[in-house]
């Protein structure tokens, strides 16, 4: 078989994808000047942007709690109940101001687990001005960095990548020694403006199988070990000249590149030990498959293979639910359920592999749909088309919390409290390294961190990274621990105020100095703040300690009696 033949077998062409171990890829090989930047970068942080697909129903993700009586009668059909039935929404931060504390839908309580160990945050009503509510251009938007009225050929990742240089010779001098590995990997069939460069296209093949096996068919192809024989002929000296000529001879150079991504691949893929994380396959409540579980786990050993790829794009759609986003029986039921419990736990199990290869301080995952969808529920058992909408941020690096407040529920649609481009703007900066100005000037054409608010005065720095990145325990200690004792000197009792963020049967216990349990009481507490007495009139003078102790709760304090 020729190489001709071949190639046209596999649909090779620029922004056709790689199916990698089954799974499609586009692949952004871009510009040498490209691979400078990512070997100059200041860090090996790396993104991945999450897109759902179809726009998201923030209300039935993110639900607002002092207002939910409000929340219930505009969608009493699809409302996710609070207080009475099997399965009610999950408070996600009892420590945060009771006018911004909101309720998960129940199926995300992977989302909760991550929140209370420091390693995810939410931001309620993303959008830009004037969201028209539309799928393709609200993407295009979104994916280029742009407003309403924009149209950039290029993509804001594409632009990031490109800040410092002009566009290089391509493919003459790609790969190279210091970059051997593509900038970016979008995991999927389709090829994404995000990564578009202003004048460039982005490279990718389409292939079936793993890339071993590709890389083991291209090495056996006829003609393709024959010295100074090409196959594919050679283009009509007439076009040489011209401007269609480089096109083709740019064209044909990615055929001649493409074997060396595949071999790349394969040789990080390959001797890279397989994840031993479960990650999730199915919907416990169907046979909806956990699409976003294979994606997750690629990029994991991808990246414990030691590629150098800085951005990744993984998608999971099905988002457009204008119909049965609840079933009819049960609000907590149906597509939109399925969806959200198969990105709260592949995202889990994605933190837990990376932990297991020492990873985990190095990844940030931020979510992005179109759009939102309207307040109100139609009588489909669904949603239709709106504006603003949360999003969610993901690793051990993002400063866990509630980013914004709830929204006006007596309005069609959610309002805008942050644009899109705030969030990505301060993460090229804290996250990327990215320089403020450059980000202004030759990524956003805007100053989306310190400059002009849409809703008037300027923006103010989101401080979405954490300067140090602390341990699990210390976060958790912070929303699950004894706040304090009183009184302390005691005599006849003592009072122990508790603070847990999570439903939780703790075990409270009054020790002596000899490690002797003098006292204990076993409580079932709701999350907020609790308080627990001792009695202390038959204890001796001296130094006692108070602990308290659950899943999640392990904190001890010191306590003086007199007499």
């Amino acid at each position: 078989m020729k190489r001709r033949k071949f190639l046209k077998n596999l649909g090779f062409a620029a922004g056709a994808p790689i199916a990698f171990q089954g799974i499609p890829i586009q692949v952004l090989a871009g510009q040498q000047r490209f691979q400078k930047l990512a070997a100059q970068s200041s860090n090996d942080n790396v993104l991945i942007m999450l897109q759902m697909h179809g726009g998201n129903d923030g209300l039935n993700t993110v639900i607002p709690i002092e207002n939910y009586s409000q929340y219930y009668s505009r969608r009493p059909n699809i409302a996710i109940p609070y207080k009475s039935g099997n399965r009610t929404l999950i408070p996600l931060d009892s420590t945060v101001p009771s006018a911004d504390q909101v309720g998960l839908h129940p199926d995300m309580e992977h989302f909760k687990d991550l929140y209370d160990k420091g390693k995810a945050a939410v931001f309620q009503g993303v959008s830009y001005e004037n969201n028209n509510g539309s799928h393709f251009r609200g993407r295009d938007i979104q994916l280029m960095g742009g407003g309403s009225d924009d149209y950039f050929s290029s993509g804001w990742i594409g632009r990031y990548l490109n800040h410092e240089y002009a566009p290089a010779s391509y493919p003459e001098e790609f790969p190279n020694g210091e970059m051997p590995d593509p900038l970016a990997l979008e995991i999927g069939n389709d090829v994404s403006l995000l990564f578009h460069q202003e004048g460039n296209i982005p490279t990718s093949i389409s292939l079936p199988g793993n890339p071993q096996g590709f890389a083991d068919l291209v090495e056996n192809l006829e003609g393709y070990t024959d010295e100074g024989l090409d196959p594919r002929g050679t283009p009509p000296e007439f076009l040489n000249p011209s401007r269609y000529g480089k096109e083709m001879d740019w064209l044909l150079s990615l055929e001649d590149k493409s074997e060396t991504y595949i071999k790349r691949l394969a040789e990080i893929y390959q001797p890279t030990k397989e994840s031993s994380v479960s990650y999730p396959e199915k919907y416990p409540f169907g046979d909806s498959k956990n699409r976003l579980s294979d994606q997750l786990r690629l990029i994991a050993r991808l990246l414990s293979g030691g590629i150098k790829t800085k951005v990744f794009l993984v998608k999971i759609g099905g988002f457009d639910t204008h119909a049965e986003q609840t079933t009819s029986y049960d609000p907590t039921l149906g597509l939109h359920s399925a969806l959200l419990y198969h990105i709260s736990s592949a995202m889990s199990a994605f933190d837990a592999d990376l932990r297991s290869r020492g990873l985990s301080e190095r990844v940030l995952t931020v979510t992005m749909s179109e759009f939102g969808r309207r307040i109100a529920s139609n009588g489909s058992y669904g949603t239709d088309h709106g504006t603003g909408g949360p999003v969610m941020m993901f690793g051990a690096g993002v400063n866990a919390g509630i980013y914004g407040t709830n929204p006006d529920l007596s309005k069609n649609n959610v309002d805008m409290q942050f644009d899109y481009r705030q969030l990505y703007a301060n993460l090229l900066h804290e996250w990327m390294g990215v320089d403020q100005s450059v980000i202004q000037n030759d990524i956003f054409y805007g100053d989306f961190i310190s400059g002009p608010s849409h809703a008037g005065g300027n923006y103010e720095p989101l401080d979405l990274i954490k300067e140090v990145i602390t341990s699990t325990d210390s976060y958790v200690k912070s929303k699950f621990q004894i706040e304090s004792i009183y009184p302390n000197p005691a005599t006849n009792y003592v009072q122990a105020s508790v603070m847990v963020n999570d439903h939780q049967v703790v075990t409270f216990e009054l020790i002596d100095s000899t490690g002797r349990v003098v006292s204990a009481t076993r409580r079932d507490i709701a999350p907020g703040k609790h308080t627990v007495s001792f009695q202390l009139k038959d204890m001796l003078p001296g130094f006692y300690f108070i602990k308290a102790k659950s899943p999640k709760l392990n904190d001890t304090k010191r306590l003086l009696v007199r007499k």
